[in-house]
């Protein structure tokens, strides 16, 4: 299982693509939308402009390396054939799986720590160093339960509809969940979806951290929750690909 995580992180790091959008684009995406010297903290927060949206980019960085590239790269790999040789070998089931979710995990760490960067070098973010370990530690750790989103539908769809079936979570998630504006600024119904999504969840790790407390428990347990739903349909619909295959 080791040696196939090596062979995913070397594929995903030599995708000059896969890397500008995952890596490049959400501390470039962070700049533009945070640089303004707005005073006082966001509407509804208790967080300003630079710091809620240094956490949603981490965020939306990590969900792009795990969920977008996971999804598409496991369906071509089925019509290929990939997979099929790999079930010819020693390796297990559930190994391929957490390998994937694993490697995919892994490769979201340079986007999480380049927006960090970008917070304390270019926006000023100031924060102790306790804080910023834990920040990116809850950035990462929470990115596997999009790497597990991203495993299952790349074995729920076929290569030529899973790019728009991942885009339609990507966005709904970034949007619903308030990494691109503060839940406090949409509609009370949306608000109400929100809160119980993974995205918001996810966030809500980073902005309690920011504010000098430890992650509320409710995030960490609603992540925990959506991660074994998404890891145990990943595991299902590898059995069932398995048996029609």
């Amino acid at each position: 299982m080791k040696t196939l995580v090596k062979l995913e992180i070397t594929r995903s790091l030599r995708n000059k693509k896969f890397m500008f959008f995952s890596v490049i684009y959400p501390p470039v995406l962070y700049v533009i939308i945070a640089g303004r010297d707005v005073p006082g903290n966001m509407p509804g927060l208790r967080v300003d402009m630079k710091l809620y949206y240094m956490v949603a980019m981490a965020a939306f960085g990590a969900m792009t390396a795990v969920l977008m590239g996971n999804s598409e790269r496991i369906a071509k790999e089925r019509e290929a054939g990939w997979v099929r040789q790999l079930r010819l070998t020693a390796l297990p089931g559930r190994g391929y799986v957490t390998a994937k979710i694993a490697s995919a995990a892994t490769v979201s760490l340079p986007s999480i720590l380049l927006v960090l960067l970008t917070g304390a070098l270019v926006m000023g973010v100031r924060l102790q160093a306790w804080q910023w370990a834990a920040v990116a530690l809850c950035s990462w750790a929470g990115s596997f339960v999009f790497a597990a989103l991203g495993v299952a539908l790349g074995y729920l769809a076929t290569g030529d509809a899973v790019r728009p079936i991942t885009m339609l979570c990507y966005f709904g998630l970034a949007f619903m969940g308030g990494l691109w504006l503060p839940l406090s600024t949409l509609p009370g119904w949306a608000q109400d979806i929100g809160e119980w999504l993974p995205t918001y969840a996810y966030t809500g790790l980073g902005r309690a951290v920011e504010v000098g407390e430890a992650p509320h428990p409710g995030d960490a347990a609603l992540l925990l929750c959506y991660l074994l739903l998404f890891a145990g349909a990943a595991a299902w619909l590898y059995r069932k690909d398995t048996r029609t295959a």
